[in-house]
């Protein structure tokens, strides 16, 4: 007994830790935001909401949060409609390598961004002749993010089973009408989470971005980064910071709340 509870009392003073390592950078951004000295003395002599409002009124920051916001939003539509087709694809199908289709589409997650990065900018550039637009960045989005959307699918279909779908179609419902009656219901809150998530990934990403973006496209990280070192943009940029950090942290919330209320309205329901 005393053994269990110092073992958890070390795995908790070691969560603390990690938890105090990973965040106390962003209390610093936050803080740093509302630090009336430009050069960020520290401790701060004086707090001031003043670079809130000039970050509010900054044009470039806007029309890069608009940049971004356009970006995910697209990249989301097309990882609910790619990942769903996927994920139902590959459940109701059995062929040789369907593993090795699974692993693929898993796999843009997994690689470096720089390399992701990187091979887009040479097939877009070299192989298809497109010049680098918002479009190129949506697509170089959209492939990472299918790998949310596919996961929870995939998940989703594994927890469930086929019997609801097979009894339905026993009682005389078409395919269609049993996706749309039974399957779709079944799937909206992993599907809901999935974009999320997906939103959340892809507001937030720079290094593939970095190389698939032209000049005319600017993305709030990439904005952040390129005004990081100019020092009349250092306050803004902290203000820029802590409000992405807020916006990227509500759709990561919002889908481990839907993920898990379902979780328990399973298992409640047996």
């Amino acid at each position: 007994m005393n053994d269990a509870k110092g073992l958890k009392a070390i795995l908790t003073g070691f969560t603390v830790l990690v938890l105090v390592f990973i965040y106390t950078p962003l209390a610093l951004v936050f803080l740093n935001s509302f630090n009336a000295d430009k050069s960020f003395k520290w401790p701060p002599t004086d707090l001031t909401l003043h670079w809130w409002s000039v970050a509010a009124q900054s044009t470039g920051a806007r029309d890069a949060l608009w940049t971004s916001v356009q970006v995910a939003i697209a990249a989301t539509l097309v990882a609910l409609l790619l990942g769903t087709l996927a994920g139902m694809a590959l459940r109701r199908t059995r062929f040789f390598g369907r593993n090795t289709v699974s692993l693929l589409i898993i796999l843009p997650i997994a690689l470096p961004g720089i390399v992701t990065g990187l091979a887009f900018q040479n097939a877009f550039k070299t192989l298809f002749g497109i010049d680098l637009s918002l479009f190129t960045i949506i697509v170089a989005h959209a492939t990472f993010c299918i790998v949310t959307v596919f996961n929870n699918v995939q998940a989703r279909f594994q927890r469930l089973g086929h019997n609801f779908e097979q009894a339905s179609m026993d009682l005389g419902a078409g395919r269609f009408t049993t996706f749309r009656l039974i399957t779709l219901p079944m799937l909206r809150s992993a599907l809901l989470a999935g974009a999320l998530l997906a939103f959340g990934l892809s507001f937030d990403e720079i290094v593939v971005t970095t190389f698939t973006a032209s000049s005319q496209d600017q993305t709030l990280p990439i904005w952040i980064f390129q005004n990081l070192f100019r020092p009349n943009q250092a306050p803004v940029v902290n203000v820029i910071a802590a409000v992405l950090v807020m916006l990227s942290a509500i759709p990561i919330y919002l889908a481990q709340r839907l993920s898990g209320g379902h979780t328990e309205a399973l298992t409640g329901a047996r």
